[in-house]
């Protein structure tokens, strides 16, 4: 349900159980960069890759139902140096030429192949609302909301605070106004990538004691469902057209076997392999083939950048 007035909101929030179906959905998954927008907060590190920030997540703006978008992207160079850097169309739920290319490598038999796959797997992002409580390297910032995006490793953390391990812990919903908590974000530089190993929520808490501040709150939040308008994807054959000649195929394929169905390739070490296709020379995975994404994804790209 979209929600335009605060009261609906608040009654709203026993509906713990629908938002973490959907957490659900994005923890275990069948990513528009960034750019020069000033909608966006990211916290500054130090010399040494350090950094520290306090933020608060949002609930969904006015009119949408989920506090977050996930978008999934692909980043990469070929053989001859130049570079694939584009919004993948899995995001929307259609077929991506880079997706099926990867599937088609993995389902081929071939190792070499599947580390070719490895390295050109999707990543994945989220976009969210955020308010900015403490941010000691610039003060400005403070009390503003912004949109904040960030990968895995936190959305990891959020899992965490509201699907808790054990018994005696009460789940949480960090977007909650009410009954939310703040985020500690705590920032190491870990071989070359940003480490949020030892970020944390604090206790519950209001992010106001005042509703009609919260209400203020709310009405400054930007929209999360834009970012899943067509205009931020390239068509299809765009995308097969620049995927090509990265990778100077010229529309030929080089893997030894075509797949029977399309497999997109997330994000665990090893594949979870399991009949689909109705007749095909090899297995054909039933969903996603995972890899392991120790680095976060907002970190990978911003490495593609530097290089």
């Amino acid at each position: 349900m979209a929600f335009t007035s605060l009261s609906d909101l608040r009654k709203s929030r026993g509906g713990f159980d629908s938002l973490m179906k959907e957490v659900e959905k994005i923890a275990n998954p069948q990513s528009e960069s960034r750019g020069a927008d000033d909608r966006y907060w990211q916290p500054e590190v130090d010399k040494a890759g350090n950094g520290y920030a306090v933020i608060r997540f949002l609930a969904p703006p006015k009119g949408e139902e989920l506090p977050w978008v996930r978008i999934w992207n692909h980043g990469f160079q070929g053989p001859a140096g130049k570079w694939y850097i584009e919004n993948s169309l899995t995001t929307l739920g259609k077929a991506d030429p880079v997706s099926e290319y990867n599937t088609e490598l993995w389902n081929s038999g071939s190792e070499a192949n599947k580390e070719i796959a490895r390295k050109q797997k999707r990543k994945l992002s989220y976009v969210t609302n955020i308010l900015v409580v403490k941010d000691p390297a610039h003060p400005e910032n403070e009390g503003k909301v912004f949109l904040y995006k960030f990968g895995k490793k936190i959305f990891d953390k959020i899992k965490d605070i509201a699907e808790p391990q054990f018994e005696d812990e009460k789940p949480i919903n960090p977007f909650d106004f009410w009954e939310g908590a703040n985020f500690k974000l705590k920032i190491r530089n870990v071989e070359g990538y940003r480490n949020y190993d030892k970020s944390e929520f604090d206790g519950v808490s209001s992010i106001s004691e005042n509703d009609d501040e919260i209400e203020k709150i709310w009405s400054k939040q930007h929209s999360l469902v834009q970012f899943l308008e067509e205009k931020h994807f390239k068509s299809y054959d765009e995308l097969k057209k620049k995927f090509e000649m990265v990778m100077g195929l010229n529309g030929a394929s080089t893997a030894a076997v075509k797949p029977a169905a399309d497999v997109d390739l997330d994000d665990v070490p090893t594949a979870r392999v399991t009949q689909k296709a109705e007749k095909a020379p090899v297995k054909v995975p039933a969903k996603e083939v995972d890899f392991d994404d120790d680095e976060d994804s907002l970190s990978y790209f911003a490495k593609l950048a530097e290089d």
